[in-house]
């Protein structure tokens, strides 16, 4: 048996923050990663905010600036282009194996290959986690557990708190390389030549490295993403026909939680973050910036618990934090997402061109879910566009 304060499941960029802060609290902390290493499969397209990596202090070598915003629907094809990069790329490898280094730095141990076979649990409480690992089958006790396994949620769906997510989208893409990109643009298309429940993307990583993607959601549809993906690449449809030669390089696979978050996210010595919570953004389903905020206030507040018990009680002001800050836009994205899901070719078209008459700086929050009663009042208000008020409206009427 080996024993530790914290036992975070998942080396993801919610597990490996969470163990940063942790550690530097000096809790006895390990990551149990089931891959080989640390973000040997992505399962992420990567996608994210400048402001929210400069806040959090990922290096600027971990992502690409994009500051222009192209959106291809069935007979509309728009960008809109700022003066300065407001969205970025990530190189997601890069980023978590950053991410690693902290939480190693900081004294946190990380078992690759480590995977989770069962909970264990005494009265009621969570005491630790039996896993296979390299070392042979081994029981952690622990404190704490932090459940940041991402989709599977799997600590808290073998402990009997959590089921499995029944609203989710599946995003398949190439990573590859192009002769001819943009880099500063990324890349959405909608319609169902595109997906018949989501969108497709084109995300520059480099000056001739590019992801190429699709996303499908479930229940919504049950078409194949990889087959349409497959299709998108072989008939090299606009934009794909603009990037010349393209080879593939990668293939990510990944699936993320699109039901909003968890009712609740802490118990008598669990705690949720990342995926594992639902702490994503319905709008293009990035979460990236949630996991690592989120994480390092899980360990945190995890550490700090330690003396009280790491009780639900103990715990509660990390939901309370993470609530507060996210979990009312959550609820808003879903009402805009819901709009979506239900759109033909046409009505694309028509969303597209209210997008059109955003500036950047709108747009940007409104696709990152940045809903603020003032902002939407005024967009509201003023723009155009009929439909626009309709739909800020909408988000506006909670």
């Amino acid at each position: 048996m080996a024993k530790y304060d914290i036992v975070i499941v998942g080396g993801g960029p919610a597990g490996l923050s969470a163990a940063y802060t942790a550690a530097r609290n000096n809790a006895s902390t390990i990551v149990l990663e089931k891959d080989d290493s640390i973000a040997q499969n992505i399962r992420t397209s990567g996608v994210s905010w400048i402001d929210d990596m400069k806040r959090l202090k990922i290096p600027e070598k971990c992502y690409n600036p994009i500051k222009n915003f192209r959106i291809i629907s069935p007979s509309k094809d728009i960008i809109l282009k700022g003066r300065t990069p407001k969205s970025c790329v990530l190189d997601v490898r890069a980023t978590y194996q950053y991410l690693a280094t902290l939480a190693a730095s900081e004294g946190a141990e990380i078992s690759v290959r480590s995977e989770v076979q069962s909970v264990v649990s005494q009265s009621n409480k969570i005491t630790g986690i039996m896993a296979n690992t390299p070392k042979g089958k081994t029981e952690f006790e622990s404190k704490l557990v932090i459940d940041a396994s991402g989709f599977s949620s799997i600590v808290a769906r073998k402990g009997g708190y959590a089921k499995n997510w029944r609203r989710y989208g599946i995003g398949v893409e190439y990573e590859c390389y192009c002769d001819e990109i943009d880099p500063e643009t990324w890349i959405l298309m909608v319609g169902d030549k595109f997906s018949d429940a989501g969108y497709a993307w084109v995300f520059p990583i480099s000056k001739q490295r590019v992801r190429i993607g699709t996303g499908i959601g479930r229940p919504e549809s049950i078409s194949d993403p990889i087959k349409k993906l497959n299709s998108i690449m072989e008939s090299r449809i606009t934009p794909l026909d603009e990037l010349g030669n393209i080879q593939p390089i990668e293939f990510h696979y990944g699936f993320i939680p699109n039901e909003g978050s968890r009712q609740s996210t802490i118990f008598d010595g669990l705690l949720l973050v990342g995926d594992s919570a639902g702490q994503a953004n319905p709008l293009v389903l990035e979460g990236i910036r949630f996991a690592i905020e989120f994480g390092r206030i899980a360990g945190d507040i995890g550490a700090k618990s330690l003396s009280k018990g790491c009780t639900r009680e103990s715990l509660e002001q990390y939901e309370k934090f993470w609530k507060e800050r996210v979990s009312s836009k959550i609820k808003s994205s879903l009402k805009v997402q819901s709009r979506w899901l239900k759109m033909n070719n046409e009505t694309w078209d028509r969303e597209v061109e209210i997008i059109q008459k955003m500036s950047v700086e709108d747009f940007v929050d409104f696709i990152k879910a940045q809903f603020t009663t003032s902002r939407l009042m005024k967009l509201a208000l003023t723009h155009p566009h009929a439909a626009a008020k309709q739909l800020f409206g909408m988000i506006l009427d909670k």
